[in-house]
């Protein structure tokens, strides 16, 4: 891919980048919504999961919390790599598919603006906020010696007044990895780079439940929120931008209309009636 195809003004690709991460963490902090309500559609999610056979954070979290060697490696994943990767993959894509780049950019603005309408019109309580006779154990707070997130919130000790806690509907954690294992599949050359694009959204989805930071039904909103924000990018710009280039069927031979490619044409020896002519 040409460097022609990159965006030519890098800082104002960060400058949109900033902004968006901006209104991501405004937008979560402006959406708090009334607590009871956040509470109700928490109780709601894991009644239709229960319903369902769904249910599979209560198991998690009880195994992460028995756990230690599981526990604290999956809080440092929660409260790091959502915020380490995704940027990684972008500056990835600027650098080594540039081709790619504003289509990938385009779809995780847009998926991630989708997701805070979602905050907004849905705030959910995560199962480590709910009441302890629910059976949940929140990680970050048991094991909050161990890294620099404090027991109030997945945040910096003391920022946990700045964080919206009860946003857990839809989660962007899991909506980002899949937007990352997305890319590193289909931009990726080595093994590696296939293998990490599929296992990091799984263990993101298993990571997310096990700390009690959200329901498996946030998953699966996180996850149709981007296939939403995937669609709208794809109107917006009016092409896909994620599919491998269309050969060119001719070989890059020239011809005009009704000519024949040189190995269509009839040699010389051809004693048919098409080679007489």
């Amino acid at each position: 891919m040409t460097e022609r195809h990159r965006p030519t003004r890098w800082w104002a690709e960060l400058l949109l980048l900033g902004l968006l991460y901006g209104a991501y963490s405004g937008g979560r902090l402006l959406a708090r919504g009334d607590v009871q309500l956040a509470i109700d559609h928490g109780l709601a999610i894991l009644h239709y999961e229960h319903v369902l056979g769904m249910d599979f954070e209560r198991p998690l979290n009880r195994l992460f919390t028995a756990q230690t060697w599981i526990g604290v490696p999956a809080d440092f994943v929660y409260a790091s790599l959502h915020y380490l990767v995704t940027p990684a993959v972008l500056i990835w894509l600027w650098f080594r598919r540039p081709a790619h780049y504003r289509a990938a950019r385009t779809w995780l603005a847009l998926s991630t603006l989708l997701g805070l309408v979602g905050f907004t019109l849905m705030p959910t309580c995560p199962p480590r906020l709910l009441d302890a006779a629910h059976g949940f154990t929140d990680t970050m707070a048991q094991y909050s010696t161990y890294g620099w997130w404090g027991a109030e919130a997945s945040a910096p000790r003391g920022m946990g007044s700045f964080t919206n806690q009860y946003a857990a509907m839809p989660s962007l954690h899991v909506g980002w990895a899949l937007w990352c294992g997305v890319m590193l599949w289909m931009h990726g050359r080595k093994p590696l780079a296939k293998a990490a694009g599929v296992l990091y959204p799984l263990v993101t989805t298993v990571v997310v439940m096990g700390t009690a930071n959200h329901y498996f039904l946030d998953a699966v909103a996180g996850a149709a929120v981007m296939g939403a924000g995937f669609l709208l990018a794809r109107r917006v710009s009016g092409r896909v931008g994620f599919r491998r280039r269309t050969p060119i069927v001719s070989g890059g031979w020239d011809t005009s209309a009704g000519e024949l490619l040189p190995a269509q044409r009839p040699s010389a020896d051809d004693d048919s009636p098409a080679a007489a002519r």
